[in-house]
């Protein structure tokens, strides 16, 4: 007979390390037979959940559990012991003793007062004619009367342990005895299967009577197994009331590492749907059994275990064979993890320990319910998610073969679950509700809101009515009293107070009457900030956001009426929409629309600000704020969702948002590309789109939505207290790290708009000869990433260093080319613009004629001259050695150019390319420059006209720099020649800060020529 022995867990564990902890692991004896757990490092509560077998040859045996602790230095520590007799275990009807917790007892019985602990364990006999349950739920088997009562773990119980026996009996017992009782195991086995019930078997009088007290404990504790068995049966509607009472709001778990099997939206409500799968008198598992081909199903009725903590069933069922495996038996045990009316998680371990290797894995379920997205019908939705992992629980070298057999077989499985559910529950189509989006938008009305109504309500308070009342005081009082004579400083038509009484009066007046002033021009401020216009549609092609801000609740009032005048605003990509503002509610209804222009770049975080309105000159008390990111948020549970405020007053007031989001891209599968080719200019290299599989990949190791695409990614070090070495992920949206180093995994990543500055420190002999890119991010950002960062200072600020990438030059620019286009703010990109563009005008040249510059006003900036003839001066423009000088050393690298080529008669062109230093621009942009050059009308000098593309640099696309060299010689007696430089400024996209930018180009472009003409008058000199 072979013995199954599950080692579940421990609790309360005696600490027998100084540190107050221990490293607990289990050691199983059944003759000579020996197994042991994993151990578990620190730990007094430890889980192990491991399953072993034994071969049984006499019943007379007793299985020795100990549990140690693991010392590397000196002895392993025991912590505590239990004995089990076999013949209890065979004497058992179903031949088992169930899932149970053990008393463990201590090593001698002078100590036996002491505490050692619980232990959990399953035990029972598998034979061949009988179907087990392989992990450990050994209270479900093939025998009739047990399957049908189902199978459920047991309250705690005791056994004693006695203190004489010795941990091996092989050790104390001769070669003879060995023999004997091997001669006798076969006659005894048979003569104990005829009965079973009889206590007169023979057995060594030594053996029985040391366990005699330990046997009779441990069979009543079974019968309390069964009378707890009986009484725990519970409907399935009860069991889930138990249990959502119980649900202290706990955490959703996250979707399983291995994948998604099923991702559905159903048109019913989650708790319908979660009793048409898990409830006991459903029939879903039956049609799914017989779809399947699947045999002798046995549901089990759900048990609560561990004092009614945790909800559990057991599900067996022989799968139909396949092509490579013949039938098997299989098992799953169900466990809630959460069930609060609305969302539902289950839990399904399954074993198959008939096929290879069933003994070492098993393959666990996660089934998710959660509320869906409101339907234009007003009908609910839910939304099932199925993911899995394989949980080892031995290792073995066919890990790989296997996963990749379970992958297959659940996949199959579940497009057969999903199919048959599909037929009982109407689906969902995710488009459908897309396209819905206009109806459940068009269903907001906004609030009639009547400025004699809102007048009314506003102004119908103390201070307004004290102040009429003493105005119409006060005019009745003129109206009826005489002209007062003209004394002391007065003179007609100026009237002083002529007591100190009367100053008073006069004072509370004109305190009085500039509150009222204050209101009137409040509500006047309000009522001209408007809301959204439903009329009004996003413009453009890319990413589209609307909002629709529907009502608040609990909003902190800051004003002695215990009301606010609340207004929201939503900011996102730097583009921001305000709210019209609501008097005197602090449940406000606004049912407005918020729509963002099409954004090139994909939104990571939508910025939500409640302000409370205090008038068009005071400074805006803030009632709470919200943050909803896109990459940690399902697009689809947005379309309608409560959002909490946070801040001091708005957990104090418990206030909410009630909004619906809706994220729409218009560009389809082409905005990968089209983001891929904007960076390719700024990264100067070619970045290829990736393969679905390797994005998707990417988006299961962070946990990103679908619509994140891979840019790049680089092998580095992260540098702690040691180097870590792995791999830097870059995304439109994110930055990421991942390592995993023996088994232990780093993973995290943060947002482009968290980062304030980028730093590259000079490689040194501690970052081993490799430069180190430092980023670190604004305060208070990216705490998920803390974990990563080498520093945190006193502002909050975290910082990263990477270094050793095997290509640090593609690695830097492509991460500054991504900060660029997503952390700069548009305030820090037109200051860029201007500081970038002030350098790029450096010494290039070009012709106005045929370059368009009619078209672009042109203004003097700088004249000076030089005490050689025009011509010389030229040399500059010559393309030769002096020429690339000059533009060296006025900050230049890289400095190429083509050939003057004639364009017509005695104009010619030509096109020149450098780089600017970094101590001219930060960000090293790049200059494409084509210059024309032609002869004065008179003949007596050169013009020479240049335009200057920019790249590299923020918003180096809206313009252009136009230059004009004129060069002409002075009179015969003056002897040199004169140079006049004007400059202009082609605007080829429209912005705001013309003026800002325009200034900011004449500065640089002044100090820039002045360098030039320095270096080309000593050169041109001493030439």
């Amino acid at each position: 007979m072979k013995l199954v022995v599950r080692v579940i867990e421990a609790k309360n564990l005696p600490p027998t390390d100084p540190n107050g902890l221990s490293d607990p692991y289990v050691r199983l004896q059944l003759g000579k037979q020996r197994h042991k757990t994993k151990v578990i490092k620190k730990c007094l509560n430890p889980r192990w959940d491991e399953e072993f077998s034994f071969r049984v040859d006499d019943l007379n045996e007793e299985l020795v559990i100990s549990v140690m602790d693991e010392d590397k230095f000196f002895n392993d520590d025991f912590v505590g012991q239990l004995k089990v007799p076999m013949s209890l275990v065979f004497e058992e009807e179903i031949k088992s003793l169930g899932t149970a917790w053990y008393s463990l007892q201590p090593k001698t019985k002078k100590i036996k007062n002491k505490e050692a602990g619980e232990i959990r364990l399953s035990i029972y006999f598998q034979q061949k004619n009988a179907a087990v349950d392989s992990y450990g739920n050994g209270d479900q088997l093939s025998h009739p009367r047990k399957s049908a009562d189902g199978a459920t773990d047991s309250p705690s119980r005791s056994s004693a342990a006695s203190s004489s026996s010795s941990p091996s009996r092989e050790e104390t017992t001769s070669s003879k005895e060995e023999k004997s009782s091997a001669q006798k195991t076969l006659t005894g086995r048979i003569a104990q299967i005829f009965n079973k019930g009889s206590s007169d078997m023979p057995s060594t009088p030594s053996r029985r009577s040391i366990d005699s007290e330990q046997f009779e404990i441990i069979k009543e504790e079974v019968s309390e197994i069964k009378t707890e068995d009986a009484l725990s049966n519970k409907t399935f509607e009860e069991a889930m009331s138990k249990i959502q009472s119980a649900d202290q709001e706990s955490e959703i778990p996250s979707n399983f590492s291995g994948g998604l099997l099923v991702d559905q939206h159903y048109m019913t409500a989650p708790k319908d749907l979660n009793t048409l799968l898990f409830s006991t008198d459903s029939n879903f598992l039956k049609s799914l059994a017989e779809v399947q081909g699947s045999t002798e199903l046995q549901v089990g009725p759900w048990k609560f275990e561990n004092g009614g903590d945790c909800l559990k069933r057991l599900v067996s069922y022989t799968k139909a064979p396949s092509k490579l495996i013949k039938a098997v038996k299989a098992f799953e045990e169900h466990t809630y993890l959460k069930a609060d009316g609305k969302n539902f998680a289950v839990l399904a371990s399954v074993s198959t320990p008939e096929v290879m290797y069933g003994s070492t894995f098993k393959v666990e379920l996660l089934y998710l319910i959660t509320p869906g997205p409101e339907l234009p019908s007003g009908e609910q939705c839910s939304h099932l998610v199925i993911s899995w992992r394989m949980n080892f629980l031995q290792s073995t070298m066919m890990k790989g073969m296997i996963e990749n057999g379970a992958r297959q077989g659940m996949k199959e499985s579940f497009d057969q679950y999903a199919t048959l559910l599909s037929q009982m529950v109407k689906p969902v189509d995710m488009k459908d509700l897309s396209s819905s989006k206009e109806q459940a938008l068009a269903s907001l009305q906004a609030e009639p809101q009547s400025d004699w109504k809102l007048a009314v309500q506003y102004f119908a308070n103390f201070i307004v009515l004290s102040t009429v009342l003493m105005g119409l005081y006060v005019l009745v009082h003129i109206w009826l009293s005489a002209p007062s004579t003209i004394q002391g400083l007065e003179f007609v038509g100026l009237d002083l107070p002529d007591s100190v009484g009367e100053l008073v009066v006069c004072a509370v007046l004109v305190l009085q009457c500039e509150r009222m002033l204050g209101l009137i021009s409040r509500f006047i401020q309000a009522r001209a900030q408007k809301g959204s216009d439903h009329g009004i549609k996003a413009q453009g092609d890319g990413w589209l956001l609307t909002v629709a801000l529907i009502e608040g609740s609990n909003l902190a009032s800051v004003d002695s009426s215990a009301f606010s005048d609340p207004y929201v605003v939503f900011t996102c990509n730097g583009k921001t929409r305000t709210s019209s503002i609501k008097f005197q509610k602090s449940n406000p209804l606004w049912n407005e629309i918020f729509e963002f222009d099409a954004m090139d770049d994909p939104p990571s975080v939508l910025d939500v600000e409640v302000y409370d309105f205090d008038g068009p000159f005071d400074e805006a008390v803030s009632l709470g704020h919200a943050e909803i990111n896109f990459l940690k948020a399902n697009i689809s549970d947005l379309a309608d969702i409560w959002v909490p405020l946070e801040g001091k007053l708005a957990l104090a007031c418990q206030s909410k948002l009630h909004l619906r989001i809706y994220l729409d891209n218009t560009r389809g599968a082409n905005v990968a590309k089209d983001y891929l080719s904007k960076m390719e200019k700024e990264v100067g290299k070619k970045i290829n789109l990736r393969s679905p599989q390797t994005n998707s990949a990417f988006q299961k190791l962070f946990g990103l939505p679908p619509e994140e695409f891979l840019i790049n990614d680089f092998t580095c070090h992260l540098k702690r207290k040691m180097p870590l070495q792995g791999r830097l992920f870059l995304s439109a949206r994110i930055i990421g790290f991942h390592a995993n180093l023996f088994g232990n995994k780093t993973k995290f990543f943060f947002l482009w708009e968290d980062i304030e500055d980028i730093q590259v420190i000079p490689a040194t002999f501690s970052s081993m000869g490799s430069p180190v890119v430092v980023i670190t991010l604004r305060p208070g950002r990216g705490m998920d990433a803390r974990h990563g960062a080498r520093t945190q200072d006193e502002q909050g600020r975290l910082k990263f260093h990477f270094q050793s990438f095997v290509s640090f030059n593609v690695a830097h620019r492509t991460i500054m080319a991504l900060c660029k286009a997503r952390s700069l703010s548009p305030e820090q990109k037109v200051q860029l613009v201007e500081e970038e563009s002030e350098t790029k005008t450096l010494a290039s040249e070009e012709s106005g004629t045929f370059l368009g510059m009619h078209d672009v006003s042109m203004s003097e900036i700088h004249s000076c001259t030089f005490p050689i003839p025009a011509s010389f001066f030229m040399e500059i423009f010559s393309g030769r050695e002096l020429d690339r000088r000059v533009m060296e050393k006025s900050g230049c690298l890289n400095y190429s150019y083509t050939p003057w080529v004639s364009e017509d008669k005695e104009v010619f062109e030509r096109a020149i390319y450098y780089k600017f230093e970094k101590r001219v621009s930060r960000y090293k942009g790049e200059v494409t420059s084509t210059q024309q050059r032609s002869p004065l009308p008179d003949g007596k000098g050169w013009l020479v006209e240049e335009v200057m593309n920019f790249h590299g640099i923020p918003l180096g696309d809206y313009f252009s720099v136009h230059l004009r060299y004129q060069v002409e010689d002075l009179p015969a007696k003056a002897k040199g020649c004169k140079v006049v430089v004007a400059y202009g400024v082609e605007w080829l996209k429209s912005t705001k800060h013309q003026k800002r930018i325009t200034k900011n180009i004449v500065q640089n472009l002044q100090e820039r020529l002045n360098l030039m003409s320095t270096v080309a008058e000593r050169e041109l000199v001493a030439k």
